[in-house]
């Protein structure tokens, strides 16, 4: 399922939500914390020592103190659109230590943090040795000025490694939802669109991987507490902002309970982990050929 021609979200409202959720999103965290775990796992098999990192779309800044722990000599820059996310951020790292370094008790290189939107980055041409951008996608209707922006600021040969979640996310709220009220869950972009943006942007060798994770929820509204305190609700510019009032409601609960199983509603999640080089030399011309490799794995729960 490709992105709608006419798909757009609305910015002013991801910022507002974001800056809202700053206090409270890491009680929501954990299918970013786990995505976490999983691209750096990825980073075992990739022979980089890079001395510059961005985080993109950093957040609360999590997955910095990550990077420190693998990359502890590397300088680390955090951006994010949301100030008040950094500021968190800057609490969370200012007792960072990573490994050897702990235990000498000398801290890692303090990360910078940075306001600025993914499309417009303040870095240099070629002046990143990689970018690491966890979730930062859902929050992006057009991913290819994204990928261009990354692709400027890498250094030739470095990394460029993400992760976003795919349509089948949520995909049983969609379905008891009515559907002239479908924009009410958030639409998520298609791998095989991502992989042709990456490609269009100048990137060599793109690889991504597919996993449905099935989470449970003992009731709907933990899964609406849960995206709101995630920031992760809704905001495409074609939202629905009514149901057909309560009975509307009733109807769609109605409709998802029927899925319950073992005193559980499951809430499917389409994960994609991906990572691309930029290659040495000029990027190819936007009519050259080039192959994405997608590896689908099979479903798993938690």
């Amino acid at each position: 399922m490709g992105t709608p021609p006419d798909f757009r979200l609305d910015h002013a409202l991801l910022r507002r939500r974001s800056a809202r959720a700053a206090a409270h999103c890491d009680e929501a965290a954990f299918l970013a914390r786990e995505i976490a775990r999983r691209m750096d796992e990825r980073l075992d098999y990739m022979r980089i020592a890079p001395k510059r990192i961005l985080d993109l779309g950093c957040g609360t800044g999590a997955d910095l103190a990550r990077l420190a722990e693998r990359y502890p000599d590397a300088e680390r820059f955090g951006v994010d659109f949301a100030p008040p996310m950094l500021a968190r951020a800057r609490q969370r790292l200012a007792p960072c230590r990573s490994g050897l370094r702990r235990l000498l008790g000398k801290a890692a290189p303090t990360a910078r943090l940075i306001a600025a939107e993914a499309a417009r980055l303040p870095f240099a041409d070629a002046s990143v040795s990689l970018v690491w951008s966890n979730l930062m996608l859902p929050a992006v209707d057009d991913p290819l000025p994204v990928f261009r922006e990354i692709h400027r600021t890498l250094e030739n040969g470095s990394l460029a490694i993400f992760s976003t979640l795919g349509p089948d996310t949520l995909r049983e709220l969609r379905a008891a939802l009515p559907v002239h009220a479908d924009e009410r869950v958030h639409r998520f972009i298609d791998m095989h669109d991502i992989g042709d943006a990456l490609l269009r942007a100048g990137f060599s060798d793109p690889v991504m991987d597919m996993e449905m994770l099935t989470l449970t929820y003992a009731s709907l509204d933990e899964l609406f507490d849960d995206l709101r305190t995630a920031a992760a609700n809704n905001a495409s510019v074609a939202r629905t902002r009514g149901l057909s009032g309560r009975a509307g409601w009733t109807r769609a609960r109605a409709r998802y309970e029927t899925l319950r199983r073992d005193g559980r509603l499951p809430v499917s999640v389409e994960i994609i982990q991906g990572h691309a080089w930029k290659a040495d030399g000029p990027a190819p011309r936007r009519d050259d050929r080039s192959i994405v490799h997608f590896h689908p794995r099979p479903p798993s729960a938690p």
